[in-house]
């Protein structure tokens, strides 16, 4: 079972989400280590939160770590900081999570200037570790202003990187949001997690149900991420790393009544105070402790709320999975994605890829997927110039899962 656990006493500096993590701090590594292991981020603390006795050695800890998928790296870190002895496999697999980390750090930093889409969560939050203990990343979320900057985005990931999947989520009707998940074969395809990119017009996506996706995040950056771990509980529980990026969190200069303002105004009262309670139970929660306190006054009030709008998905539509039905040369001329109504069904035609519309969780059947291939290439044949309509590649659907 799975529980957040974590210890800290952050070093109060968050360095630049964007920048390298081997630059992402300017102070000494020695005095990282020693300011990590007063506030207890170290193995002791991986022990207890991963309930191993440490008599049992590194290896168990290392053994149990692998069930928390991200997990292993920061204790494959943790070990190589205390200078535990280990083998080439070992090095090798915290070599090519550094890498994933740089590689992620560079890709946000390239389209944030090309595009203007900016990196929420998971990065920001890798700036408040020290460089020599960096924070797991399994994917690199990001946020978009607009659908056009969104589909700039997507366009260089598919030209710069060997994506072999894209998949399209649409949110809400009026006002449409749309989510794009691209992924591609990390260092060691079989061992290491593929390289994931989510690329998303809305900050905040909500449980479509009760809480509404609100597509805006503008606080200060570590108010940011606490609003955006609070958000990861309204469809998971939280687990180990969720507290101890709160512990890193937690030197920050938090102002209590302010924050609980926002986090309320953002709807998610009761999952930050869920997040903060956990945490308090295995880390010092520093400037958090009040916000803490002042939140208390907002959970009832925002239960309340959620019970009396219901459970009909908000804007009154569910989520739109697309299908993959082929993926096409880019369109560079394009800057939004469009609807094709065929017969029953809606065809989601995008600048890389078009898609069956269909709700999330479902896949179409072949004689749905032979009638939307049909108003394709119908849809094709209206184009000027080639009959044949636009260029596809043979990629039918996603290689992995």
């Amino acid at each position: 079972m799975n529980t957040d656990r974590n210890s800290d006493l952050s070093t109060g500096r968050k360095a630049d989400p964007n920048a390298e993590p081997s630059t992402a701090s300017s102070t000494d590594l020695s005095t990282d280590r020693a300011t990590d292991r007063q506030g207890g981020l170290d193995t002791d603390l991986l022990h207890r939160l991963l309930d191993v006795d440490p008599a049992c050695g590194p290896v168990e800890l290392l053994h149990r770590a692998r069930g928390e998928r991200h997990l292993p790296y920061l204790v494959l870190a943790a070990l190589a900081r205390e200078d535990v002895r280990m083998g080439a496999h070992a090095r090798d697999e915290l070599r090519r999570a550094r890498d994933r980390v740089e590689c992620y750090a560079r890709v946000a930093r390239d389209l944030a200037d090309a595009t203007g889409v900016r990196p929420i969560r998971d990065l920001p939050l890798a700036g408040y570790y020290p460089p020599d203990l960096p924070r797991p990343l399994a994917e690199l979320s990001l946020v978009s202003p607009t659908e056009a900057s969104l589909w700039q985005a997507v366009n260089r990931l598919v030209t710069d990187h060997p994506v072999e999947s894209v998949e399209v989520t649409l949110l809400g009707e009026r006002p449409r949001h749309t989510a794009v998940t691209l992924r591609w074969p990390a260092g060691d395809p079989l061992l290491d997690p593929w390289y994931q990119v989510r690329v998303a017009t809305a900050a905040l996506p909500g449980d479509l149900a009760t809480v509404p996706v609100r597509p805006y995040l503008a606080a200060d950056d570590h108010v940011e991420c606490l609003i955006a771990l609070a958000e990861e509980g309204l469809g998971r529980t939280f687990l180990a790393g969720d507290v101890i990026d709160v512990a890193r969190l937690a030197g920050q200069p938090f102002e209590p009544v302010e924050t609980a303002a926002v986090v309320a105004a953002y709807r998610l009262a009761p999952e930050a105070a869920a997040l903060l309670d956990l945490a308090a139970e295995h880390v010092p929660l520093g400037a958090l402790r009040d916000v803490r306190t002042v939140l208390e006054a907002e959970v009832a009030p925002e239960l309340r709320r959620r019970t009396s709008a219901g459970t009909p998905p908000c804007h009154g539509t569910s989520p739109r999975h697309g299908t993959l039905l082929r993926r096409t040369v880019i369109r560079h001329q394009w800057d939004e994605a469009l609807l094709l109504p065929a017969g029953d069904a809606t065809l989601l035609l995008t600048p890389v890829a078009d898609y069956l519309l269909g709700p999330e969780g479902t896949r179409p059947t072949d004689r749905e997927r032979t009638a939307a291939l049909a108003a394709l290439h119908a849809w094709d044949a209206t184009l000027p110039g080639s009959p044949d309509g636009a260029p596809c590649t043979g990629l039918s659907g996603p290689r992995h899962r």
